[in-house]
């Protein structure tokens, strides 16, 4: 409840600090003299900036495009290449698979003529 109240306080005198910010505003005077703007600032303020992200988002979105391509190719072919060495290492390819129904059908056999 404390941490409560403390906070509240706090949060009131921000907004009595901005009041009295913003009433004081008004009375300060702009000077006459016009801002001179360096190289840097002016740049800023032009479009340049804009074109430039636009152009540089465009680029990278098509780079990144094609590097997923590049990466799902080379996973393929990774993929495969383990296919291939998985089956001629243990020779899986050649062992035949195991007929569960017909091993069960032949305990179910067993089970009926020994009763």
């Amino acid at each position: 409840m404390f941490q409560f109240i403390i906070t509240n306080i706090f949060v009131i005198s921000l907004g009595v600090i901005l009041y009295v910010a913003v009433r004081t505003l008004p009375r300060i005077e702009e000077s006459g003299v016009p801002e001179k703007k360096n190289a840097w600032e002016k740049w800023l303020a032009s479009g340049v900036p804009e074109r430039l992200d636009r152009v540089l988002n465009g680029f990278l979105a098509k780079f990144l495009r094609k590097l997923k391509i590049f990466l799902l190719r080379a996973d393929n072919a990774v993929t495969a290449q383990l296919k291939k060495v998985k089956s001629d290492g243990n020779g899986a390819q050649n062992k035949p698979s195991i007929d569960f129904k017909s091993i069960t059908d032949k305990n179910n056999g067993e089970v009926d003529s020994q009763n």
